[in-house]
């Protein structure tokens, strides 16, 4: 007998049904056997989880969070997220990693998501320390870190200054990144001039919500381009992690990702470094960014990705992370 479609064991609750969308989705986006391993898994059975977060003080007060999934004893790739965004843009790219067996790091900066909205030390030299404090808080070792724009930058400072001294990491990759120097100045012609940036600090203090809607909607995954495939989750999910952070670290974060000559970070590091952009940035120009950065590098992988935009990494997931492992694997 064929139940009536009302019948109780018939119905689907709402966190059923977004449940098993999330669940087809996925298997569109990670590698094979991850979804037998996540349904699998059960922390109720086995008392723990590989999944966890928290937060760590650094020296002047200010409260870092972090996520830290996976295995302890795997291999780790420590992620830095782009300006004004937080730990969570990087999803596609922690959930694939920790499919493939890698523990998967990422925190949001100081000012930035769920840590600390602080008013001092906004620099790009206390965003790689902080990140260091991240690394030895959780003792990472033969790390490979990822970089994200403003999130490139502070890789290439922390790798630099910290990590590579301390020996703690194996290798580096630069996305869409703005070392060297993306301010046009006497000795950097082809820069971007002040004015740009300062008319991001004029949108973000004079209506800091719409500027954010613009910014998404529009220049940074090229969804202003004609044949643009627009998504409005990615939109929204982009504006939210921006409201959540600061209005005055994001303000200062302008002059920190847009005024810091990294030359000297760049020159500095002579781990295996991966550098890739697109040929279609409007953010972050990659003649003046990832060419310039493939020159300075000792050692260098340059791969520039015609058409695509600056937040290529949510737009062009299924490309680009492949190609991440395959260099984290090299």
């Amino acid at each position: 007998m064929t139940p009536p479609a009302d019948h109780p064991h018939l119905r689907l609750t709402r966190r059923e049904v977004f449940a098993g969308t999330a669940f087809l989705a996925a298997a569109t986006i990670l590698p094979k056997g991850a979804l037998a391993r996540t349904a699998a898994f059960n922390p109720g059975s086995q008392g723990e989880t590989p999944m966890s977060s928290g937060f760590i003080k650094t020296k002047d007060g200010t409260e870092i969070y972090f996520k830290d999934w996976g295995s302890k004893d795997a291999q780790p790739i420590v992620f830095h997220h782009g300006w004004p965004l937080s730990a969570d843009d990087w999803d596609a790219q922690m959930l694939f990693f920790l499919a493939n067996g890698y523990r998967v790091v990422a925190h949001d900066r100081r000012g930035h998501g769920r840590s600390s909205q602080v008013d001092t030390n906004n620099t790009m030299d206390q965003y790689a320390a902080d990140a260091s404090a991240v690394v030895e808080h959780l003792d990472l070792r033969n790390a490979v870190h990822i970089g994200h724009s403003t999130g490139g930058g502070e890789v290439a400072r922390y790798v630099a200054r910290y990590g590579q001294p301390q020996g703690r990491v194996a290798k580096a990759v630069l996305v869409s990144s703005v070392p060297p120097l993306m301010l046009k100045t006497a000795s950097n012609p082809r820069g971007t001039p002040i004015e740009v940036f300062d008319g991001f600090r004029k949108a973000l203090a004079g209506n800091r919500a719409q500027f954010y809607r613009d910014v998404a909607s529009g220049p940074f995954y090229g969804f202003n381009r004609p044949d643009a495939k627009v998504s409005q989750g990615i939109i929204d999910n982009w504006w939210r992690q921006g409201m959540m952070g600061g209005a005055l670290a994001q303000y200062e974060g302008i002059k920190a990702f847009s005024e810091t000559d990294q030359t000297e970070d760049l020159k500095a590091i002579t781990v295996p470094t991966l550098v890739t952009q697109g040929d279609d940035d409007q953010i972050v120009p990659y003649e003046d960014a990832a060419l310039l950065q493939a020159k300075l590098l000792k050692n260098a992988t340059l791969k520039i990705y015609k058409g695509f935009p600056h937040g290529m990494l949510t737009t062009h997931a299924d490309v680009i992370n492949p190609d991440l492992l395959a260099f984290v694997k090299a």
